[in-house]
């Protein structure tokens, strides 16, 4: 036997120590921003003017609103064109329970969330069968269906709208203060919890899901059941956005509740910032949140713009602006691979 062949039995009965990372110097400087983010977030009224307060709270709807459905996209394989469905179901909860009911609209806003769940059943159920262009134009329609309904449905003033006047009892600081904490809460929920769940054994049948479902399914992967509870998860969190950016704005009405803008400005997110990637979102809602700030007064050649840079991104960047940085620079902020590397201790 050859000193090479001798070397190489001896590492096989004998391999090398190894461990799991996950961990990496980059992820370690955007969990210290995040937190720090957060706080900010949930501080605001000590150093943030109305209107400022408003425009984050605006922000982090947007980053909610989008990882949802890049959840959902990016991972489940489902296409979804009628989020705003959720957006709506769950705001008109939050005004009927505190407005109409008089319960505490701060408790309200995490009560509404069982609107949208309750939506997502059923819907789900109708829509499972469908595939592709079938299964988003079919979310379409039913979004279209609760706004018609709820234009006629006198309870909460049909077409008219509802204000939350119930918020006209807290001082302005007080409603500051809530919305902030909400706002915070809300980015731990949709970003952080997603970010918890493709980490778990979980997101490695969501991974394996959106890569091949037929190879997925003969792994063991519960295909149908992943999607449904993806899809009700997803739900749960757009419809939180949606109850929290109509708290702030005191005023709803069918057309802007259900309004399909919520798909389009999702869509738009997460296709220039980087489908299948939490670091996507973030980039790509900072990009629409300023784009629509300092060009939205050009009006219909604004979107036309939008639209062309979202297909665009599609057919010849897929993975987004965050797909173009990662071929130039490996440093994940929510890093998500399992890495093999020897243990020398």
């Amino acid at each position: 036997m050859t000193d090479a062949s001798a070397v190489s039995a001896a590492d096989l009965f004998d391999p090398p120590a190894v461990r799991v990372q996950r961990r990496t110097a980059s992820s370690i400087v955007a969990a210290v921003v995040s937190l720090a983010a957060l706080g900010g977030i949930a501080s605001m009224p000590l150093w943030a003017t109305q209107g400022q307060i408003r425009d984050v709270v605006e922000l982090c709807c947007y980053i909610a609103v989008a990882q949802m459905w890049n959840l959902l996209a990016g991972y489940a394989g489902i296409v979804s064109v009628g989020q705003q469905a959720f957006v709506g179901v769950a705001a008109y909860a939050l005004f009927i329970m505190a407005q109409l009911w008089g319960l505490n609209p701060f408790v309200a806003v995490v009560l509404a969330m069982i609107a949208p769940v309750l939506l997502a059943i059923p819907t789900y159920g109708l829509l499972h069968r469908l595939d592709g262009p079938y299964f988003a134009i079919g979310t379409w329609v039913i979004a279209e269906v609760m706004r018609l309904a709820t234009s006629v449905f006198g309870y909460v003033n049909a077409g008219a709208g509802m204000s939350l006047r119930v918020m006209a009892s807290y001082s302005a600081t007080e409603r500051a203060v809530g919305v902030s904490i909400l706002c915070a809460l809300m980015l731990l929920v949709t970003v952080g919890g997603s970010y918890w769940l493709l980490r778990s054994r979980y997101g490695l049948a969501l991974i394996a899901l959106r890569d091949n479902p037929v190879a997925a399914a003969s792994q063991g992967v519960a295909v149908g059941r992943l999607r449904f509870l993806i899809w009700v998860a997803a739900a749960a969190g757009t419809g939180l956005a949606g109850a929290i950016y109509f708290m702030a704005q005191l005023r709803i009405t069918p057309p802007s509740a259900y309004d399909p803008n919520w798909a389009n400005i999702a869509i738009f997110i997460v296709m220039v910032g980087g489908l299948g990637s939490l670091e996507g979102v973030i980039i790509g809602a900072l990009i629409y949140f300023f784009a629509d700030r300092w060009f939205g007064e050009y009006g219909a050649t604004y979107l036309v713009v939008l639209g062309l840079l979202t297909l665009f991104m599609a057919l010849f960047a897929r993975g987004g602006i965050w797909g173009l940085i990662c071929r130039r620079v490996d440093a994940p902020w929510f890093p998500t691979r399992r890495i093999l590397v020897e243990d020398k201790r």
